[in-house]
């Protein structure tokens, strides 16, 4: 069993390496076909910058060589894993991206957890209950939190418990100037997440709620359910030990899909709470042009994404270990 993980794993990530540098060269050409570069930005913050400094500025950057030869710089950097300089704040990339990715992949991680389980036991309580009042009312809110937009979520939750109740911190990762260390620093960055991570979640909650009761139906109407009731076993025995496994199936494959979603979601939450992850880092070089600090964000999130995608793979795995021999 543990030889067949490895190989499956070792698959897994062979298949990975086209995917990633298909994914860099789509980021680059995508970039690179809209108007205006870093050279164009430091020129028009001076106010008085001639056409031969820009000039000289694209020849520094490298922005005036043909485009083939930029991807080949590029690439030949990514395989060194080096993310290049930000023209524009003149600092390693790849120290910039680091220093707000954490922020980022704990919101995503604390996200996709409420969501994951708070979506399977309503979806799960749900289809026991199905057609009954428990059902309907979790299949309602499911749905007007589905319609509801994330930001005007997130702004009334800080109206609700920041400011009415005050029990909330309304924004930031932590207090500011507070200086504390151990596990005083951990709850009080926990304090502060609480609201963004569940504004994110809460979008998902609804979609995993209705997958999981779609399949918990599914699954209700199969053999082994029918022969684990004859056997005499409670009915919550049978839903939340035999028929949750097999139903969790097509909520982990969409978690998975889902990721590069709440990862691009993560960005509008990162503003509306200021949160000090990735979001306000492309917002910002999004406005300078700063090609090498928007290619560097999109590769590093792309990996992300894709190795969720093999935690994913690897889930799947331990729950029907029939695709580890496939």
């Amino acid at each position: 069993m543990r030889k067949a993980t490895g190989v499956f794993i070792l698959r897994r990530m062979l298949q990975l390496i086209p995917v990633v540098i298909a994914i860099a060269a789509l980021n680059f050409l995508l970039l690179h076909m809209t108007p205006g570069d870093a050279a164009d930005i430091l020129a028009g913050q001076m106010g008085h910058a001639t056409v031969e400094f820009t000039q000289q500025l694209r020849q520094e950057f490298g922005l005036d060589r043909p485009l083939y030869e930029q991807f080949a710089i590029y690439l030949g950097k990514l395989l060194t894993f080096d993310l290049g300089m930000s023209h524009i704040q003149q600092t390693p990339v790849i120290e910039l991206i680091l220093g707000r990715l954490p922020a980022t992949l704990i919101l995503m991680v604390a996200a996709i957890t409420i969501s994951v389980v708070l979506g399977v036991i309503l979806g799960v309580s749900a289809a026991r209950r199905q057609g009954t009042i428990t059902d309907n009312l979790i299949s309602v809110t499911a749905l007007i939190v589905y319609a509801t937009p994330a930001f005007w979520l997130g702004l009334m939750l800080i109206v609700l418990f920041s400011i009415i109740l005050d029990i909330l911190p309304s924004g930031g990762m932590m207090q500011v100037g507070a200086g504390l260390t151990g596990i005083d620093h951990v709850l009080d960055v926990a304090r502060h997440l609480i609201l963004p991570a569940t504004t994110l979640g809460l979008f998902y909650v609804a979609i995993y709620t209705r997958l999981m009761r779609a399949s918990m139906l599914e699954v209700y109407g199969l053999d082994f359910i029918v022969t684990a009731r004859a056997k005499g076993l409670s009915e919550g025995q049978i839903a939340w030990t035999h028929a949750m496994r097999n139903a969790l199936l097509p909520v982990i494959t969409l978690a998975g899909v889902q990721i590069g979603h709440l990862l691009g979601g993560s960005i509008l939450i990162e503003t509306v709470f200021g949160w000090p992850g990735l979001g306000r880092l492309v917002f910002d070089a999004l406005l300078q042009r700063d090609l090498n600090l928007l290619l560097g964000i999109l590769f590093i999130s792309s990996v992300v994404v894709i190795l969720a995608n093999l935690v994913v793979d690897l889930l799947y795995g331990l729950l029907d270990p029939r695709i580890v021999h496939k």
